[in-house]
């Protein structure tokens, strides 16, 4: 399935999805105008290399766990990853706002490291990427609009078709796309998809947006009026 878009209008501008998406967007355009060799350099300073992290005792490789949220490894997954933030990052915020929409997704995105780091804390190859801060976004989105009806091109045989589906059908879809994903990737030393970042992210939205979330407003108090008796009204003229 691809998601075209979501049914859920906002009330307020995304400023700080908007800012996101710019920001991973003309990081990659810097790395596109690199020279060839320089380029990979780069990746290797500013990507998360679990590796360095963990046994190099290097104090800079701790800035990469924010920085390598900015960057990505090719025009595919850029696209991709701003997609989904575009999609559902805009509600999220409008829900949670601006400053705690921000805090939460970097929350989300260094639990994603962690999580990526857990499971193979000795690669070498370095980890970049937006996805698991945004898979974050989707476990918000999901516990806060689950019903939210979302349009996706859905192959069915040789044809592919428009279809509204729910919130809650299309990220636990998602979700187990990546958790299988996940099993089968144990083990692998290469590099690829680090679905464990996603789970990661995701997992730590899920118990995240109820610290973020604005609650609901408590219904309207109704005050009780005791009925009237019939034989207890005022029979005068």
């Amino acid at each position: 399935m691809i998601p075209i878009r979501d049914l859920n209008p906002t009330r307020n501008t995304p400023w700080i999805t908007w800012t996101l998406l710019l920001l991973c967007g003309l990081v990659f355009l810097w790395q596109a105008v690199l020279p060839e060799g320089v380029d990979r350099d780069f990746v290797f300073a500013y990507g998360l290399v679990p590796r360095r992290l963990m046994f190099a005792h290097d104090p800079g490789a701790l800035v990469t766990v924010l920085t390598s949220m900015f960057m990505h490894g090719g025009l595919m997954h850029l696209i991709g990853n701003l997609w989904f933030l575009r999609m559902f990052g805009d509600n999220v915020e409008d829900n949670m706002g601006p400053a705690r929409f921000a805090v939460f997704y970097l929350l989300c995105g260094f639990a994603a490291a962690g999580a990526q780091i857990a499971m193979n804390p000795a690669s070498g190859v370095p980890m970049v990427g937006a996805s698991g801060a945004i898979a974050g976004v989707l476990a918000a989105y999901l516990v806060l609009y689950p019903h939210a009806r979302v349009v996706a091109l859905v192959p069915i045989f040789i044809f592919i078709q428009f279809m509204e589906i729910p919130a809650y059908v299309f990220i636990a879809m998602w979700f187990g796309l990546q958790f299988f994903s996940g099993i089968g990737s144990l083990g692998s030393v290469g590099g690829g998809v680090a679905y464990w970042a996603h789970i990661g992210g995701f997992l730590a939205g899920i118990v995240l947006v109820f610290l973020f979330r604005t609650p609901k407003p408590p219904a309207p108090r109704v005050a009780f009026e005791r009925p009237q008796m019939p034989w207890r009204q005022d029979r005068r003229r």
